[in-house]
């Protein structure tokens, strides 16, 4: 089986080893493929790995061996499902890989806010603790979690770990989900309204649907309360980018925190790249070494599982 990967870059850097993949395939890894290469590096491919890679129907219609994709990531809107069952080429993905390292990102989101250590270890190197007339000085507003109302919307397994870990900060947890089997213990679900008017902190779980897109507008954000702070490590289409900035200039919100926006990489015109008060890391919540492993372990499980008769992860339901 000749298998290609066509951005590996992105799950493996260099710390992580291809070697166990070549034993079951004949393996060839691209760093980065551009559109306009994609048929070329794959046209005898019999399976490929890809994760931000767009996959067309022009592009299946010009690789007839192609019999399996992978997608090294949790979604899978990047390829053309309905074409792909058509032709009878399985797509998998990896489900629940990054669950505990998105949630652990989500509470450095939170806990920076809480104890402005940024601000406050950049005041120190800036000398200001060496001139300061007491022992201690805090140059902004510290938070005390315990009884902070932690809002989730979406409640799948990373909201639920969200859940988890507030839990032990001794938060108060509300939820709005129509997943009514997945309480954790202690949640009280509340309208989306009422999500948006109680929570202290707000963190998004949901994936971008046509009922999620643009969640937090300039109604909903209307909602909140002048402190609260917004974390949003799902999808960067579930927020308004220029209503969030606009709230923020005006002090509607204390913060905006998030790991993906709405094009990635970032466009030099997103309106969150100059917006006061807001705190943007480069989509990394998933990428901790332990977790990209495990998205190998996974990667390696579903190709061999495929190879054997046997898919598992399947996300064309229709083969």
């Amino acid at each position: 089986m000749k298998l290609t990967v066509l951005d590996g870059h992105a799950a493996n850097p260099g710390d992580l080893s291809w070697d166990k993949f070549k034993k079951i395939a004949d393996l060839t890894v691209y760093e980065r493929t551009p559109a306009d290469m994609v048929i070329q590096r794959i046209g005898d491919s019999d399976a490929i790995f890809l994760n931000k890679i767009q996959i067309t129907k022009q592009i299946l219609d010009s690789c007839p061996k192609l019999k399996y994709i992978g997608v090294l990531a949790t979604g899978y809107n990047v390829v053309d499902l309905d074409e792909c069952t058509k032709k009878n080429i399985t797509v998998t993905n990896i489900p629940a890989y990054s669950t505990d390292s998105v949630a652990q990102h989500v509470f450095a989101f939170i806990l920076n806010y809480s104890n402005q250590v940024a601000s406050h270890a950049s005041s120190v190197k800036n000398g200001d603790w060496t001139r300061s007339p007491d022992f201690c000085y805090w140059n902004s507003s510290l938070t005390e979690l315990t009884g902070k109302t932690l809002g989730i919307f979406g409640f799948g397994s990373i909201g639920q770990k969200v859940a988890k870990i507030a839990h032990a900060f001794g938060m108060r947890v509300i939820i709005c989900t129509h997943n009514s089997n997945s309480f954790t213990g202690g949640e009280e679900v509340v309208t989306k309204e009422e999500l948006f008017k109680q929570s202290d902190f707000l963190s998004l779980h949901a994936p971008l649907t046509d009922s999620t897109k643009n969640l937090v507008n300039r109604e909903t954000l209307s909602l909140l309360k002048e402190s609260a702070v917004i974390i949003n490590t799902a999808r960067g289409g579930l927020v308004d980018e220029n209503a969030v900035k606009e709230a923020l200039i005006q002090k509607k919100i204390a913060m905006y925190c998030a790991d993906v926006v709405l094009t990635e990489p970032m466009d030099k015109n997103c309106p969150l790249l100059t917006a006061p008060d807001c705190v943007i890391t480069p989509h990394i919540a998933w990428a901790p070494k332990e977790t990209r492993q495990r998205l190998f372990d996974i990667a390696f499980n579903n190709l061999n599982s495929f190879i054997a008769g046997k898919p598992v992860n399947v996300v064309n339901k229709g083969l």
